[in-house]
């Protein structure tokens, strides 16, 4: 994502990043990775759950995973667009996720 943050902004798109992983390990990662949108966490699961994205099948050390993907929120918090794929983890390019945001600020 952080590779295509402008294509991104340019569609009106803003990256924000939620995982189950403590600050300090997503402080480490974004530093590592130079990634400069916000990674935000959730180590009780919150707002995982609350979108309906806890993976429950996950055990053990990856307990509160979420399923992988992109959804399209709007301002209001209400999902606009979800983009998941099935079988090994994969994500969405700029031009799908563009795409979904463009769509879902026609649906209004």
């Amino acid at each position: 994502m952080q590779k295509d943050l402008k294509t991104l902004a340019d569609a009106g798109v803003v990256v924000v990043g939620v995982s189950y992983d403590p600050v300090e390990v997503l402080a480490k990662f974004a530093k590592a990775q130079n990634v400069t949108f916000p990674l935000l966490s959730d180590p009780d699961h919150k707002t995982i759950a609350a979108y309906g994205l806890l993976n429950k099948e996950a055990k053990g050390k990856q307990e509160g995973i979420a399923y992988p993907g992109t959804m399209i929120v709007d301002r209001e918090g209400a999902i606009r667009a979800k983009l998941f794929h099935s079988g090994p983890i994969t994500r969405h390019g700029p031009a799908e996720i563009a795409k979904a945001a463009k769509a879902a600020k026609d649906v209004k």
